[in-house]
Formats: structure tokens, C-alpha cells, sequence
């Protein structure tokens, strides 16, 4: 690692004195998300998508980009994946309509709803117990709780439906969860399970790897 554990939790102390009070309006975004896959509107797909696409352009800009790179070099590539997963969104969600999401109540969506709601609501309180307090704690809107996040809600897509939004998500919880072992945030465990699952989601999206969805309408 280029850098110490200490300047780590700094950098977030640092994020969170600039951009206060972003991360609540982060998480108002995520709710409403949720909402609109629990009771969907004719253009509520495109709205999620839309969700989606801004929490990966924030985490490369406002986190990756403004406050990252100043301990890690690496932070410009994460930036770019992070960009490059935003833009997948707004092609596949707001362009070509092809990510459609709802509540089927079924395995895959209850595992869904645990990710999104572990995202939201038990990820910061293992951080505050186990000792990371705000503002020296990472909360929704920086890499993992997003990553968690947008992998519960890609299992509520109505196959068939494209890998590529899969796939920067899946990309970083392999990134992430090293800061399990490296940093000391445990609940960043989380992300190897959440990584499997978005592979999973990659094998059942009912879709030909030589062949594309069609177009839904909203």
C-alpha cells in the first residue's frame, strides 16, 4: 500500500469536511431508488439507471479524483473505472433502455435487498462500532458501501439484460475487499460475496454472449 492506514481514515475525514452535507443527499438518492423498484413507474427504469449513473460519477470525481490522489496514485485508474461504469449506466439505462428493474420477491431479489440495505444502514454501523467515527469513517456515496449498493440493486434487473453494468462493480469488490485484510475494515468482507453474486448476475442475464438485448420501452 502507498500509504498508512492513518492517512487513509484521514482522507475521508478531509472528503467529508468538503462535501458535507453530500453523503445524506447520497443516501436520499438510494432510497429512492429502492422506492421506485418496489413500486415502479413507467419511467421509473430510467430513473435507477439514472441513480446509478450519478453515485459512480460522484465516487470518481468528488472522491477518487479531488481527494484520493493526493495518497494514492492508483486513484486516477479508479477514477476512470469509476467514470467508465457511470458512463455504462447512463448507455444501457438512459440511452438504449435496456436495464429494467423490479421486485419479484424471489431469492435473488431478497439477496438484493440485504446488499442495498447492508449498504445503507449496516455498513456505517460496523464502521461507528468498530471504533471509525464520523467524520473518519467511509459512508455511502465513497467506493464499497456503493459498490454494495449497486450490486443489490442490479439483482432486481428483469433479464435479459447486458453484463457490461456488472461489470465495474464486480471489478471493484475485488479491489475493495483488500481493504479487509490491508486496512482493517472488516465489513468490507462483504464485497467477496457481493462480488460472486455480481458474477452470478453476469452468468443468468439470460443473454448470449454473441447476441445483445433489444431496447425496452419505458
Amino acid at each position: 500500500m502507498p500509504f498508512t492506514v492513518e492517512q487513509f481514515f484521514g482522507v475521508f475525514g478531509a472528503y467529508h469536511d468538503a462535501v458535507w452535507p453530500a453523503p445524506l443527499v447520497l443516501i436520499g438518492l438510494a432510497l429512492v431508488g429502492i422506492v421506485l423498484i418496489i413500486r415502479p413507474r413507467r419511467w421509473s427504469h430510467g430513473v435507477v439507471a439514472g441513480i446509478l449513473a450519478a453515485l459512480w460519477a460522484w465516487l470518481a470525481i468528488a472522491y477518487h479524483l479531488v481527494f484520493f490522489t493526493h495518497i494514492n496514485p492508483l486513484a486516477y485508474a479508479f477514477a476512470a473505472l469509476s467514470l467508465a461504469g457511470a458512463a455504462v449506466f447512463v448507455w444501457e439505462g438512459l440511452v438504449r433502455h435496456r436495464l429494467r428493474f423490479e421486485w419479484r420477491g424471489n431469492a435473488r431479489a431478497w439477496v438484493g435487498a440485504a446488499l442495498a440495505g447492508f449498504a445503507l444502514v449496516v455498513y456505517p454501523a460496523w464502521s461507528w462500532l468498530a471504533g471509525h467515527t464520523y467524520p473518519h469513517m467511509p459512508t455511502f456515496g465513497l467506493p464499497c458501501p456503493t459498490t454494495l449498493y449497486t450490486l443489490g440493486v442490479l439483482a432486481f434487473l428483469v433479464p435479459p439484460y447486458p453484463r457490461w453494468p456488472l461489470l465495474v462493480p464486480v471489478i471493484w469488490s475485488a479491489i475493495g475487499a483488500q481493504a479487509a485484510f490491508f486496512l482493517g475494515v472488516g465489513q468490507d468482507l462483504s464485497l467477496i460475496g457481493a462480488g460472486l453474486m455480481g458474477v452470478y448476475l453476469m452468468m443468468r442475464s439470460g443473454m448470449p454472449h454473441h447476441e445483445t438485448a433489444k431496447p425496452h420501452g419505458d
